[in-house]
């Protein structure tokens, strides 16, 4: 900045300018950071349904786990579509394309499974992996083998069991959130089979009553019904759920 003289003396330039636009430029990075990564600070749990090899050891994923209120199977195989095209494949790569979503706005994400070539965790630990990791909030991800002329998608969202008490009424807030997102995002309908309005409690699943986080579980389609898995097994459908899940997550988490 030049300086003008003034009767000869050189005037000193104002000492507050350069406080005020390193001011300025503080204020203006840090409303751009929470503009392009609203989830800076946050961790996001995902947990992909199943995996690709679990009908290999049916005795690891049948043995009995207590999952807070009963006991169910460590783990399941998933269902799969009338072509072959199996849950744990379509859990897995939505989950993959949640995680690139969430952590380009910031988040830091945990995913209870690193592929989709291996048997396990049982459900036991993937909720433990979650609330381990002190999540903000949490996301099980499958899709259902529900009756063939059945359509739509469910989300699931916990019931009060003992360890999952405090979670109960900020999942609902998040089930909300899931339910308008993915609807709007996706245009696959509102389960006509499972829940009333897209919405069902559950107490029997230990991804949902083992939670120490806001947590649901969305059933994203029916994978038995044609016209459902026509959509779920396609790349362009599986990054519409991703986006909507996220857009959801987001939601919740910049206005809790």
């Amino acid at each position: 900045m030049a300086l003008t003289l003034l009767g000869g003396t050189r005037a000193a330039a104002p000492r507050h300018q350069p406080a005020s636009r390193s001011s300025h430029r503080s204020t203006t990075t840090a409303a751009s950071t929470v503009a392009t990564q609203p989830l800076a600070g946050k961790v996001v749990g995902i947990d992909p349904g199943h995996n690709g090899d679990n009908y290999t050891a049916p005795a690891v994923i049948d043995a009995p786990v207590f999952n807070g209120r009963t006991t169910e199977a460590c783990d399941t195989t998933g269902t799969e579509t009338d072509g072959g095209y199996t849950e744990a494949s379509f859990n897995f790569n939505v989950a993959l394309y949640l995680a690139a979503d969430l952590r380009a706005e910031g988040a830091r994400v945990v995913l209870t499974r690193s592929s989709n070539s291996g048997v396990g965790p049982c459900v036991t630990q993937r909720a433990a992996i979650i609330n381990d990791a002190h999540a903000d909030a949490a996301v099980d991800i499958h899709a259902d083998g529900g009756p063939p002329t059945g359509r739509g998608f469910t989300v699931l969202e916990p019931v009060a069991v003992g360890p999952n008490d405090a979670i109960v009424a900020p999942s609902a807030i998040l089930a909300a959130d899931v339910r308008s997102a993915y609807a709007a995002a996706t245009g696959m309908p509102v389960s006509t089979y499972d829940g009333t309005n897209g919405l069902q409690p559950r107490d029997d699943l230990a991804g949902l009553n083992l939670a120490t986080e806001p947590k649901v579980l969305i059933e994203c389609g029916n994978m038995r019904n044609v016209t459902d898995a026509a959509l779920l097994v396609t790349p362009t459908f599986q990054q519409a759920a991703a986006h909507a899940l996220a857009q959801a997550l987001t939601t919740y988490l910049v206005g809790s």
